[in-house]
């Protein structure tokens, strides 16, 4: 199963992040692991955010760029956590921060820069890819 999502302004995102949730959860794969791709400002952040919003998360959440993990709470309670790879050099860096007890855990996890752990992402989890127009609209496609 596949989707579509068009967000052709900043007024959209936090409709299409409710789109985005709605789609995963009536998904059969059922999965809390979200790896978003896309290049450098294709709009990958933004549109976490946008989900995180979605969810209730009332901090603030930025990209974790150089903590390579932010946890968040959802309005339910249950934890989030939006992972960036894109400083890693190599997979033990991905291993020491514990990803096996995030990526088995109850929490939601949301990845950037997915491509630098691809060898240790679980094969069940959600693929997510992010495209930017030269007009600024953004396409959304998940993969389950």
């Amino acid at each position: 199963m596949a989707t579509t999502i068009q967000i052709k302004s900043l007024a959209e995102i936090d409709q299409a992040a409710r789109e985005f949730i709605a789609y995963a959860s009536a998904s059969p794969l059922q999965s809390n692991i979200f790896a978003f791709f896309g290049q450098m400002g294709a709009g990958k952040t933004t549109f976490i955010k946008a989900i995180c919003r979605a969810l209730g998360v009332e901090d603030d959440v930025n990209s974790p760029t150089f903590t390579i993990v932010n946890e968040y709470r959802s309005a339910k309670g249950f934890p989030v956590y939006h992972f960036d790879f894109y400083r890693i050099n190599n997979i033990s860096e991905a291993y020491d921060i514990g990803t096996d007890e995030y990526f088995g855990g109850d929490g939601i996890c949301l990845i950037e820069w997915p491509e630098k752990i691809r060898e240790i992402l679980p094969d069940d989890c959600f693929k997510v890819f992010v495209y930017a127009d030269a007009e600024g609209n953004r396409t959304v496609e998940i993969e389950d």
